[in-house]
C-alpha cells in the first residue's frame, strides 16, 4: 500500500473513531510504528488530525468550518446588539449602503427600521427578509443572486458582478475571524470574493466584530486591517488585540456590551 493510501484510509478511521493508537495501526498496515508515526505527522500538518501521546485524534473546528445562520446568532448575543447599535449612528437617511452577510450585520438591520429613504444592497437573505418584511416604502433593497452558503449568504460570480457595477457609501462587513497577519478572513472562498467586491464598491468600510473573533483565521483573507476605516468591536477585547488593532484600522471603536443579558 502506498503511503498517501494509508494516510487516507487513517484518517478515515480517525473521522469515523474521533481516534487511533500508533500499535494499533501499525499492526493492521504490517509497517513499523515510525512509518505510522512519520503518516500521522504528514495528516498533522495538513491539519486534518491533532497528534496526541501514542496516536491521533479528530481535529477541531478547522479554517473551512461555517457554522449555519442560527448556530451562530445564539452566540455573544448581547456583544452583537451593542455594536449594532453604534454601527447604526453612522447610517444617514439618503444613504446607499452595503451589509454582508452575518449574524451582526443582521441584528443592525433591525436597527434601521426607522432610517428614511435607504438603499440597501446585501448578500444576506436574513437581511434582506428583515427590511423587506418592514414594507417601508422608501427603502429599496437589492438582494445579489448567487450560491447559497451555511451562513445563508449568497456569493460567487453572481453576486460579484451584481456587485461590482455598484458604487455605495458605506459597507459593513461581518466577519469570521480577524488576525494580525491575515487580515479580515472567512472559512469560505466564494464568500471571500464576493466580500471583496463589496469593499471596492464601497467608500467607507465599517467592519462590525465581537471580541471572539480575534485571533480565529478562515482559510481566505477578505482584505487586510489596514483596510478599515472604522472596526467596532465590544469592550471584551483583549488589551493586546486593542493595541494592534488600534494601530492598524483607521478607528477602532470599542463598545460595553450590557452584561447578563446572554
Amino acid at each position: 500500500m502506498l503511503a498517501r493510501q494509508r494516510q487516507t484510509a487513517i484518517l478515515g478511521r480517525v473521522r469515523t473513531t474521533g481516534g487511533v493508537r500508533v500499535t494499533e495501526l501499525a499492526t493492521e498496515f504490517g509497517v513499523s510504528d515510525m512509518t505510522i508515526r512519520r503518516d500521522l505527522e504528514t495528516l498533522h500538518d495538513q491539519g486534518l488530525i491533532a497528534k496526541v501521546h501514542g496516536g491521533a485524534t479528530a481535529a477541531g473546528p478547522g479554517s473551512t468550518d461555517e457554522p449555519g445562520f442560527h448556530a451562530k446568532s445564539v452566540r455573544q448575543s448581547t456583544e452583537k446588539a451593542a455594536i449594532a447599535e453604534h454601527a447604526a449612528r453612522l447610517v444617514r437617511p439618503g444613504a446607499a449602503i452595503a451589509l454582508s452577510a452575518g449574524t451582526t450585520t443582521a441584528e443592525l438591520a433591525r436597527r434601521l427600521l426607522d432610517v428614511p429613504d435607504l438603499t440597501v444592497v446585501t448578500n444576506s437573505l436574513p437581511v434582506a427578509e428583515i427590511l423587506h418584511a418592514d414594507g417601508r416604502p422608501d427603502r429599496t433593497v437589492v438582494l445579489t443572486g448567487g450560491v447559497r452558503t451555511p451562513s445563508d449568504a449568497l456569493v460567487g460570480p453572481l453576486a460579484v458582478a451584481a456587485i461590482a457595477a455598484l458604487h455605495l457609501d458605506l459597507l459593513f462587513l461581518g466577519v469570521h475571524g480577524i488576525s494580525e497577519r491575515a487580515g479580515f478572513t472567512t472559512p469560505n472562498l466564494m464568500e471571500a470574493d464576493t466580500n471583496r467586491a463589496l469593499v471596492a464598491a464601497a467608500d467607507r468600510l465599517v467592519v462590525l466584530a465581537d471580541h471572539t473573533k480575534w485571533g480565529t483565521v478562515g482559510i481566505s483573507s477578505i482584505v487586510g486591517l489596514d483596510a478599515a476605516d472604522v472596526l467596532v468591536t465590544d469592550d471584551r477585547l483583549a488589551p493586546q488585540a486593542q493595541r494592534v488593532l488600534g494601530d492598524r484600522v483607521g478607528e477602532l471603536v470599542t463598545v460595553p456590551a450590557k452584561r447578563g443579558a446572554e
